[in-house]
């Protein structure tokens, strides 16, 4: 329907706009016209969805809800739709280390904290990356999504560079070496 209405107002504009032309305008204006005047009056289709990608880029602009979940490791720290989190070795406080590469395989939890069912509120707090977004931190440590998940209850990033770990409610990472289908993946194209 919106689409109807633009093609609507772009023919009623070229109209008016021929009306002050020169009596020299070329034939390019005319087929200009003729393709806009024949242009469909069905809605154009939408594009397709885009791959899903986890919930930090809707996070990013609101709340971004941590919460528990049970899995083969135990409970373990989610988020809102049960994608789980993760922590990284190489983070030794509230400051991520993870950027470029790491941060293309590892997305951090982007957005305001809101501890949801089963998490300890006080364990939850955020931390400034250095683009100046805010990043989601569990016990003083930044929490990420890990890129080979595909969907919810997903661990494949456990043990992944043997520095990679699904957090416990507790706040401790859970450094069982088990995953899922795909924690034994290649670490040179982790981006650890």
């Amino acid at each position: 329907m919106r689409t109807r209405w633009i093609v609507a107002a772009l023919v009623a504009v070229m109209a008016l706009a021929g009306c002050g032309a020169d009596e020299g305008a070329g034939a390019d204006d005319a087929a200009a016209e003729s393709e806009v005047a024949a242009a469909p009056s069905e809605p154009a289709a939408e594009p397709a969805d885009e791959p899903s990608e986890p919930a930090s880029d809707s996070a990013a602009a609101g709340a971004a809800t941590v919460e528990v979940a049970s899995s083969d490791l135990g409970d373990i720290l989610v988020d809102a739709e049960g994608m789980t989190l993760y922590v990284f070795d190489s983070d030794t406080d509230e400051n991520s280390t993870c950027y470029d590469d790491c941060e293309a395989n590892w997305p951090p939890l982007s957005g305001e904290a809101t501890a949801g069912d089963g998490v300890d509120e006080s364990l939850l707090g955020t931390s400034e990356r250095e683009d100046g977004t805010t990043q989601v931190t569990y016990a003083g440590h930044p929490v990420y999504y890990f890129a080979g998940d595909q969907a919810a209850g997903d661990t494949n990033g456990q043990a992944v560079g043997d520095v990679w770990w699904v957090v416990g409610p507790d706040g401790e990472a859970i450094t069982d070496a088990a995953g899922g289908d795909d924690a034994a993946a290649d670490t040179e194209t982790s981006g650890y």
